[in-house]
């Protein structure tokens, strides 16, 4: 796959200060670089056009996995991938692989030139916790197996969103964060981290950065592999420990993503969950949470 240099690839140069495709001063009423010189986006601090141009001129191919298991295939998984043909790297070459329990249901889309689906099938779960906890031994496996080899960039969505705005190669990066909308702009001690020390996604009282939502992460295979490896580590000691972390995966991703920090953040506009907030002016996707009694089974 066509390379990127990590200068032009993150944003970056020496002292932090950004690149000329990132406004960083685009706005004064809400951040726009994270304290270790990461971009935080919002519409209106980059061209879209000029980042499409960019990733085309490179050959990129982005890959996008899905999970989607019993009761949420017919609910969800038709709607997640007919907006995504809509909104997700329009134009751009994408390759969605789409990780169900029964390939049987897997509703067809019609697809845009240069644009595929691959279909996995995973094991069945008898709780919704080991469904949410599994997805990233799952999507570990995958990258190790095939991604890797055949895409530049992965992002990793849970399957209950909707795609209603553009969401393009301005977000790509060696690792992508999202800021979860229902925390921001909270203050760190009201994160809801796993605060018990004998979990492995413990995070001590007056540590952290950001909160960031497990529906949606993304970047290099490579870093997106390790992403998962250490989440999945992380899940098992605590398995051992009899214990489950709080918000299960999530809690995971929030200690690595303290520890290993994102290169690129997405601000709340990425996923809303449609709560009324002045800051979101151009919502990219709609987390839709409050249909889960409907589809969890236990």
């Amino acid at each position: 796959m066509g390379a990127v240099s990590d200068r032009e690839e993150n944003g970056l140069q020496l002292g932090n200060e950004l690149e000329s495709w990132f406004n960083s001063r685009a706005f004064t009423d809400k951040k726009t670089v994270t304290p270790w010189g990461a971009p935080i986006l919002w519409y209106g601090t980059y061209d879209p056009k000029e980042r499409d141009e960019f990733y085309k001129r490179r050959n990129t191919v982005i890959g996008m996995t899905v999970f989607a298991v019993a009761r949420y295939i017919d609910r969800f998984l038709k709607d997640f991938l007919e907006t995504a043909e809509k909104h997700f790297m329009r134009g751009q070459r994408v390759i969605y692989y789409v990780l169900v329990d029964d390939v049987s249901r897997v509703p067809w889309v019609e697809m845009s030139p240069g644009r595929t689906m691959t279909v996995i099938r995973v094991p069945k779960y008898p709780r919704w916790q080991d469904i949410s906890m599994m997805r990233m031994h799952h999507l570990s496996q995958l990258i190790q197996e095939r991604v890797r080899s055949e895409v530049t960039y992965l992002f990793c969505f849970d399957v209950d969103l909707l795609f209603i705005g553009s969401f393009g190669p301005e977000t790509l990066g060696d690792l992508v964060g999202q800021l979860q909308a229902g925390l921001y702009p909270a203050r760190v001690k009201d994160y809801t981290y796993e605060r018990r020390p004998e979990s492995a996604a413990y995070i001590a009282p007056g540590r952290g950065d950001y909160y960031y939502h497990a529906a949606l992460f993304g970047g290099r295979p490579d870093h997106v592999y390790n992403l998962t490896r250490a989440c999945l580590a992380g899940v098992m000691k605590d398995k051992a420990s009899g214990i489950e972390a709080v918000w299960h995966e999530e809690s995971h991703l929030n200690r690595y993503f303290l520890e290993h920090k994102p290169t690129k953040v997405l601000s709340p506009e990425y996923c809303w969950d449609r709560t009324s907030r002045s800051y979101i002016k151009y919502p990219r996707v709609k987390w839709i949470p409050e249909e889960y009694s409907s589809v969890r089974e236990n």
